[in-house]
């Protein structure tokens, strides 16, 4: 590898010159999520969303009739504080930058290696928040990822207690056998039928554990065979759906109890993007060692759980 020496001035001279930039880099982290969710930066702590609901509608011509207001069924995204203080030896990470750069041809001459070595720090931070996406549970006394707010499926689990979510509101599907190799493409296919007609008529997501889709790719390919419009084995669709219902299998749903149909505006992730509460530091304090300071502000939502835009599955454990 070529000589370089960074110093913990250039490092910290770089997190304060790209702020802005390296506060954002979490959510790159977040990718393979965000790819199918919607992103809401700059929420300080709390913003209400949600969806309107206005029954007004046009009759025969009548200038005395009136109708009420609009009803918006507000919900909260919440954003939580989170820090990390983390002692890191950046010549590891300028070997590991320095592979990949000489791999796609590129010189590290032109290159702002302390700019990258904070960027690679920030983004493995967001790797973090996005393996507990799903599952994080808000723990104030906490000190991981899983305790800084509350994942997607925690949130539906508290609203399906609260009854807010269930059968009879209709955003709700119990599962009445468990999901194997045999019976996942039924299975999914009956779930995604339940859904009222307004939410199988739009694009969709379906967000299941990757097990649950090889699942259904076996179930498939075993009952159609080869059937002349099965052309691959990969499944991207649900079968019936018309194209509408995306099979969206992540790893952060490993071991989930619950999955969703829903559409992506509906997945909401709110970061600060920069606001004044966050911030990210670097010192030396221990020889060899620099030490990286963060805080940022991250959280998720749906943005309404009505049964017209939100399908939960509670899937069937034995």
């Amino acid at each position: 590898m070529a000589n370089i020496n960074i110093t913990p001035q250039e490092l910290a001279k770089s997190a304060h010159q790209f702020r802005g930039e390296m506060l954002s880099m979490p959510v790159i982290g977040l990718k393979s999520s965000l790819d199918h969710m919607s992103l809401r930066p700059g929420i300080q702590y709390r913003q209400t969303v949600g969806e309107i609901h206005d029954d007004a509608e046009f009759g025969p011509y009548d200038p005395e009739r009136e109708s009420d207001g609009v009803d918006i069924k507000g919900r909260d995204l919440e954003t939580y504080l989170g820090s990390v203080i983390r002692n890191f030896d950046p010549n590891k990470i300028v070997q590991s930058i320095y592979g990949s750069l000489t791999l796609s041809g590129e010189s590290l001459k032109n290159v702002n290696i302390s700019r990258l070595v904070v960027a690679s720090m920030m983004k493995s931070l967001g790797g973090k928040l996005n393996g507990v996406l799903f599952s994080a549970i808000r723990n104030g006394a906490g000190t991981k990822s899983k305790d800084l707010f509350n994942g997607f499926d925690t949130i539906a689990q508290a609203e399906i207690t609260a009854t807010t979510i269930s059968t009879a509101q209709k955003n709700l599907y119990v599962f009445d056998e468990v999901i194997n190799r045999n019976n996942a493409k039924d299975l999914l296919k009956d779930y995604w039928r339940s859904g009222t007609d307004v939410l199988k008529s739009m694009p969709t997501k379906m967000f299941i554990p990757v097990e649950v889709k090889e699942f259904y790719e076996d179930d498939y390919q075993q009952s159609v065979g080869g059937v002349v419009y099965n052309k691959t084995f990969e499944k991207t669709f649900l079968e019936g759906s018309n194209g509408l219902c995306e099979l969206v299998a992540l790893p952060n749903k490993a071991d989930a109890k619950l999955i969703q149909i829903t559409p992506r505006t509906n997945m909401l992730v709110g970061t600060g993007n920069g606001q004044d509460l966050e911030k990210i530091e670097i010192d030396r304090f221990k020889a060899f060692l620099v030490t990286l300071s963060a805080a940022l502000l991250f959280g998720v939502q749906y943005e309404t759980i009505s049964p017209e835009k939100l399908l939960i599955g509670k899937l069937a454990t034995e």
